[in-house]
């Protein structure tokens, strides 16, 4: 049985990564926040329910703990402190902001790097030997390199190195666990993860980051404007490095039964999806015809077109580029090569999450 901490537990990919290790009797230890409707254990429980549909004594290898990311000791007190780390555990560092504009800039750097350091401090302080750190990276810290993305720390820079203060945040907290490795010794790894999906065989997709948050936008105006013709800034020929939950929790299960480990990971899809064919899976979904425009210049939009765009403030960033995420390390490690989405896959995903 291994001891599995995991802070921002109740988060999308660390909430399946949760379900799958008590599936298969870990013993985890989740930190939440609590919210004004439900306690943290409730929050955390519900959506275990959801995801698996646990049964009550499921739960006997789970402890809950509400926890505060920037304070002192995440807030707890003494006694849970000694509960959590009374053993040597691996510790995974999901917690983050997803929100990635300037006016957020403030509250995307306080979660994501001054967080970052704050649990870092904690697991030096409290955990035992041999115990290790696992911070949830993105593989879109490479910012706008227009290289294969090495699994390697690069420097910090810029955020007109980036497209978006999220990126650069996760660049910044890659580097901040590079000097606690470096000058603490903190047994430390990155996993960088790609854009995560939902279930490569069912289907089942409750994510409405990325791609799935532009699929829900466009649902919403096709009920408003069926039939219409928009155009839209895509470049068909680029791709988007897409992997599914159930791939990325295999991967984590995996990484925690493996000894020594490289200490950055690409967590990514080996194939990579045509713009082209989301688009045309949502043509088939909807009532709405795109055409897709390499350069779209803002002025010769018409009114509808300049609604979609502003509802692309994010995923328009990722719709015309072409990135390459080097898969060295999963290779060595010998991760299986199964399981990849596909464009019929990723339709499947499409259609859940528009009739749902």
């Amino acid at each position: 049985m291994n001891r599995i901490i995991i802070n921002g537990a109740n988060g999308y990919v660390a909430s399946h990564f949760a379900a799958e290790l008590i599936k298969n009797k870990n013993q985890v230890f989740a930190l939440v926040r609590s919210n004004r409707e439900f306690s943290p254990t409730m929050r955390m429980k519900k959506i275990l329910d959801d995801i698996n549909e646990n049964r009550e004594d499921d739960y006997k290898n789970l402890k809950v703990y509400n926890y505060s990311l920037l304070d002192k000791d995440f807030s707890l007190s003494e006694d849970e402190l000694k509960e959590i780390f009374c053993e040597k555990s691996d510790f995974f560092h999901f917690a983050a902001s997803l929100k990635f504009a300037e006016k957020d800039k403030k509250e995307i750097f306080e979660t994501n790097v001054e967080g970052l350091e704050n649990a870092i401090w904690l697991f030096l302080k409290y955990s035992k030997p041999g115990s290790r750190f696992f911070y949830i990276s993105t593989a879109y810290s490479c910012g706008n390199n227009g290289h294969p993305f090495l699994e390697k720390f690069y420097t910090n820079e810029d955020i007109s190195a980036f497209r978006n203060y999220y990126e650069q945040s996760k660049r910044f907290g890659e580097n901040v666990l590079k000097k606690y490795i470096e000058d603490k010794r903190l047994n430390g790894y990155v996993l960088r993860l790609s854009q995560v999906a939902g279930n490569n065989i069912t289907g089942i997709t409750t994510t409405d980051y990325g791609i799935f948050d532009f699929v829900k936008r466009l649902h919403s105006f096709s009920r408003r404007h069926p039939g219409e013709t928009v155009r839209i800034s895509v470049t068909p020929e680029s791709t988007q490095n897409i992997i599914a939950i159930d791939k990325i929790v295999n991967y984590l299960l995996t990484l925690v039964t493996i000894d020594k480990l490289p200490t950055i990971i690409n967590l990514v899809a080996r194939n990579y999806i045509k713009n082209d064919d989301i688009i045309k899976c949502i043509c088939r979904l909807l009532p709405i015809n795109i055409l897709q425009v390499r350069e779209l210049n803002p002025d010769s939009m018409n009114i509808l077109e300049r609604i979609i765009a502003a509802g692309m403030s994010f995923t328009g960033k990722y719709s015309n580029t072409d990135l390459k995420f080097d898969t060295t390390n999963i290779d060595l490690l010998n991760f299986p090569r199964d399981n990849e989405i596909t464009p019929d896959s990723l339709c499947r995903m499409i259609e859940y999450v528009i009739k749902h």
